[in-house]
């Protein structure tokens, strides 16, 4: 059952997609920004009910939800454009990302990330390639992560847009250290197959696949090319800021172990999940994944109950979700 204040949210996101669809254009300018502005505003908040879930929501809403994210993604590929080409403009783009907007929340996200990563891996020094998926013409995670926090290692960039990579490239071109680091690879994520096997990380952007369809085709993909152990990072959204971007859930994860979810509750949108790439003994589509690691069989189709606690001692606006996935030692 939907409640009072839900109602009211979902109203408000509706009256702002109808707003927003009928902009003649979605490039940056007042109005574009201030009714993107109002959207992220009234997603932002955590809903009255815990439990709020917009894949329950009405068939016509969900249909609203899917528009609203694809204007989404042409609103942020475009105020990244524009971006990217004002911060070329300086003799060194890199001194100057605080003109974007949206920069502090990068720099909270990405300090998360890599907060995650060294839960999870015993030396965050030792990695020595990581691949970005989506990283479109502002790749801002790689940036930050490459400078403030892995620095010895080499970024690659997949974006499919050739005018993407070309202002990314612009970008880092004047910078010693990351023009020697970070590299940008113009092609479809799933014509890339071998090379995936190179990475001990791969993050991939919230907006690559923009409807659950697409999204675990992408993630089946990976999972069929990368390294036994190699580490996913996807970024996904929760409760009210789904209506923003797509939601990954644990059984959407074939072939990796999830190892943990966290959903910010400050201004930075995006959830993370982590996860662990398996060495299956049997074809990924299979229900039944064997993890070596720990000795026991998975039932990746199955989605997990999740307990919350608070992650990082020094941030309490964070929430992470782990999941306690049950040990099967028979089959039935």
């Amino acid at each position: 059952m939907v409640c009072q204040e839900e109602l009211v949210l979902i109203e408000k996101v509706c009256e702002l997609y109808d707003q927003i669809s009928s902009l003649e254009s979605l490039k940056p300018c007042k109005d574009v920004n201030m009714l993107f502005t109002q959207l992220v505003h009234t997603c932002m908040p955590p809903p009255p009910n815990p439990n709020f879930d917009v894949s329950n929501l009405s068939k016509s809403v969900q249909e609203t939800r899917s528009k609203l994210i694809r204007l989404c993604g042409e609103a942020e590929g475009l105020l990244e454009s524009h971006f990217s080409t004002l911060l070329s403009s300086y003799e060194n783009p890199l001194h100057h990302l605080n003109l974007f907007p949206y920069y502090s929340n990068y720099l909270k996200l990405s300090q998360l990330e890599f907060t995650i990563l060294g839960q999870h891996l015993t030396n965050t020094n030792t990695i020595n390639k990581i691949a970005f998926v989506g990283s479109g013409p502002l790749p801002l995670t790689s940036i930050v992560l490459a400078t403030k926090h892995l620095t010895k290692t080499a970024f690659h960039n997949y974006d499919i847009e050739p005018s993407a990579n070309s202002q990314a490239l612009n970008l880092i071109s004047p910078d010693p250290d990351l023009s020697q680091r970070m590299f940008f690879h113009t092609v479809d994520i799933m014509n890339v197959s071998n090379e995936l096997k190179d990475y001990e990380v791969v993050f991939l952007a919230a907006l690559v696949g923009m409807d659950k369809e697409e999204k675990v085709k992408v993630i089946d993909h990976l999972a069929n090319y990368m390294s036994p152990g190699a580490l996913l990072m996807v970024r996904s959204a929760h409760g009210a800021r789904a209506f923003l971007y797509p939601v990954v859930n644990p059984c959407d994860l074939r072939g990796f172990e999830v190892l943990s979810i966290y959903h910010p509750t400050d201004e930075v949108i995006n959830s993370v999940v982590i996860a662990r790439k398996l060495y299956p003994i049997m074809p990924i589509h299979s229900s039944v994944v064997l993890d070596h690691h720990n000795n026991k069989i998975l039932l990746p189709s199955k989605c997990s109950e999740i307990e919350a606690f608070n992650p990082l001692n020094h941030a309490g606006n964070m929430i992470e979700e782990v999941l306690a996935i049950e040990d099967h030692h028979q089959l039935s």
